[in-house]
């Protein structure tokens, strides 16, 4: 029975490796947090500074000359703000999503949106407890690693400095015993240092709670959004419509309205002139060729064959061959999609492909389709002059709007000289 006293348990074991890899795992997050906890002492400072400001604004609104100066203070520090989000978004691995009213319309509207609006007082709250304990926090942060770390190399050193120069927590290296007291010392502060992490993580929550959305503002804020893109599409589809039957009344009714006459007069010219009706035969047959090459093309526009047959690679490949400026295709995801997200995304690259013609001057343009089951992305590059914009009635805003309606998300980077990338994702879930 001694003898297997002695022997370590199965719990002990796990104890141990529970204990090492909680070590490692402070270890590993205490870089990360140090640098986070110091650069929380830069804004710390800063937050001094935005409070001084806002205090004085408020003491500027007691007799009325800083309540005009109020709206635009609050936009003042919003920077900040933005940068504590970052920062502790950085740290938590998400990012923290700002959520405000608009400031707009008139003084008094502004006004009211500054006192209405929960998140304004969130922002001072934080700004109140970050000038007061991130400074200190983030200097204990830095110190107490930079600590630890001397006092396990005060034996090292302590006899190459002048005598009673080392000293740390009053214990003054003057001796062999001395010294190793001040390396020992290091132990319970290295018990501090693994505490780093923890606090920095403490602080990044609080920003989070202060400075991060309600669930009550979250969902207001998507509602908007679900509501304006809403109105977007429907938007969309109207013009939609509309183009298509303005295509329709134009091309293809009028030609089998013409068909329609031609064929009455080679009647009436059949006894009389059949020469004549002969000809009139043939042109309404070649008027009612062109009349269904135009229904065809309309009927395109709607919905290409092509990608409900052979799938988006296959249309968007026969896109990139029609297209004026030399254009290539790379497919990194060839999976089948959603019929609305394929039917997006292909005139998504068809306006794409007509903007860069029209206005880029490119000389090539390289067409790219990516993403997962859940995700399709699509990107398209020119090498033209660039300095493209999005405008209300444009290409790039009906490109938008597609995206948005299946609440998807486009971005433009165009600068002076190009290129020109726009990048387009979209979700296939239902």
């Amino acid at each position: 029975m001694a003898i297997l006293r002695g022997i370590p348990s199965s719990g002990d074991d796990a104890a141990e490796a529970l204990t090492v890899r909680y070590l490692l795992d402070r270890l590993r997050r205490l870089p990360r947090s140090v640098g986070f906890l110091a650069l929380g002492c830069l804004t710390s400072v800063l937050s001094i500074f935005a409070l001084f400001g806002m205090l004085v604004v408020g003491a500027l609104c007691m007799i009325g000359v800083g309540i005009p100066a109020l709206p635009e203070a609050m936009r003042v520090v919003r920077p900040l703000l933005g940068a504590e989000r970052r920062r502790a978004g950085w740290l938590l691995g998400a990012p923290i999503e700002a959520v405000y009213r608009p400031m707009t319309g008139g003084l008094g509207r502004r006004l009211a949106t500054v006192f209405t609006d929960p998140a304004n007082g969130r922002d001072l709250a934080w700004l109140l407890l970050h000038a007061v304990t991130g400074m200190i926090v983030g200097v204990l942060g830095v110190a107490l690693p930079l600590s630890a770390i001397n006092q396990l190399l005060v034996p090292f050193y302590w006899q190459a400095v002048p005598e009673g120069s080392v000293e740390s927590f009053g214990i003054v290296a003057t001796s062999w015993p001395t010294a190793l007291a001040n390396m020992a010392i290091a132990i319970p502060v290295g018990v501090l240092v693994l505490q780093i992490p923890v606090i920095a993580r403490w602080q990044a929550l609080i920003v989070r709670a202060l400075l991060g959305p309600t669930e009550g503002a979250a969902l207001a804020h998507r509602v908007a959004e679900l509501t304006a893109t809403r109105a977007a599409a429907l938007d969309a589809h109207g013009a939609e419509l509309r183009r298509i039957e303005r295509d329709l009344h134009d091309g293809a009714q009028a030609r089998i309205a013409a068909v329609i006459m031609q064929l009455g007069l080679a009647d009436q010219l059949r006894e009389r002139d059949p020469g004549k009706a002969q000809e009139l035969v043939r042109k309404a047959q070649d008027t009612a060729t062109d009349a269904l090459a135009e229904l065809r093309d309309v009927l395109r526009s709607v919905y290409p064959p092509v990608l409900a047959d052979r799938g988006l690679a296959s249309a968007v490949s026969a896109l990139a061959a029609r297209s004026p400026i030399p254009c290539t295709l790379e497919v990194r995801e060839s999976g089948r999609r959603p019929a609305a997200v394929e039917a997006a995304a292909y005139f998504v690259i068809a306006e794409a492909l007509t903007n860069a013609t029209k206005h880029s001057g490119a000389k090539a343009i390289s067409v790219v389709l990516g993403g997962g089951p859940e995700l399709l992305t699509v990107e398209v590059r020119d090498d033209g002059i660039g300095d493209a914009e999005e405008t209300e009635d444009g290409g790039l805003a009906g490109i938008r709007r597609r995206a948005e309606a299946l609440d998807g998300q486009m971005e433009l980077s165009s600068p002076p000289g190009g290129p020109t990338v726009l990048r387009v994702a979209l979700p296939c879930g239902s």
